[in-house]
């Protein structure tokens, strides 16, 4: 475990040591901040004091925003040489993973904090719903973690970091919106499909309905993501790649 947070704080550090990680914060707290603001379905249009629109806009925001923010976890420790040194220290793989992992995890949660004063700017607009708001966060920092391990997982497959990017999106796609979309057929596949799907997991969550199941689902998808970078990693050492 002090591996873990040893990497996941060297992992923070770097991030907010380049300017990516500001320009990704500006740019997400700013795109969130309009639509829940000033545009689309805003608070005021609503006419209620309600942070839906917010949740709304931050569930495709986080979408884009993660994989930037993984694309470059492993692609550019093995492309700066540094994966080997790191490796040749009393860590394992995965504690390696998990340590990327956990940063990355901090690193969103940070920026979440920093949209709280929405919060605290609609409850002086009237009566808020506090634990919708709060399950809100949830399901937000939930599909935050399912989306870092498939970013950690994309990043361990290549030291491109474009390309770590866009396999991130394309498989997140499929969770995004592709399985609920193919799970409209109905029956025994609709259904499986359906289970797949982040959207349908995340809205239940965001709901106030708070069900294990949605929780196993994204913990499960954490778990199968960062097993699957460590496979491909333990596969690279293996092959001398």
């Amino acid at each position: 475990m002090r591996q873990i947070w040893i990497i996941a704080q060297r992992e923070l550090r770097m991030a907010y040591d380049s300017l990516t990680a500001y320009v990704l914060t500006v740019a997400f707290l700013a795109f969130t901040g309009l639509f829940t603001w000033l545009y689309g379905s805003d608070i005021f249009l609503m006419g209620q004091a309600s942070l839906e629109s917010f949740f709304s806009t931050a569930f495709w925001t986080l979408f884009f925003f993660i994989p930037a923010l993984t694309m470059k976890s492993v692609a550019e420790e093995r492309k700066a040489g540094t994966l080997e040194l790191i490796l040749t220290k009393p860590v394992t793989e995965l504690e390696f993973l998990w340590g990327k992992f956990l940063g990355c995890f901090l690193h969103v949660t940070i920026v979440l904090a920093l949209t709280l004063p929405y919060y605290i700017s609609v409850s002086f607009l009237g009566p808020v719903d506090h634990s919708a708001v709060w399950c809100g966060y949830l399901g937000l920092m939930l599909m935050s973690a399912a989306y870092i391990s498939i970013g950690i997982f994309s990043s361990s497959l290549s030291s491109s970091q474009i390309v770590a990017f866009l396999v991130a999106l394309f498989v997140g796609v499929f969770f995004h919106f592709l399985f609920g979309l193919l799970a409209q057929s109905g029956g025994a596949l609709g259904r499986f499909l359906e289970y797949l799907s982040v959207t349908s997991h995340y809205q239940s969550v965001v709901r106030g309905v708070l069900d294990s199941r949605d929780v196993i689902f994204f913990l499960s998808l954490v778990v199968t993501g960062i097993f699957c970078a460590g496979v491909v990693m333990i596969r690279r050492k293996f092959q001398g790649k």
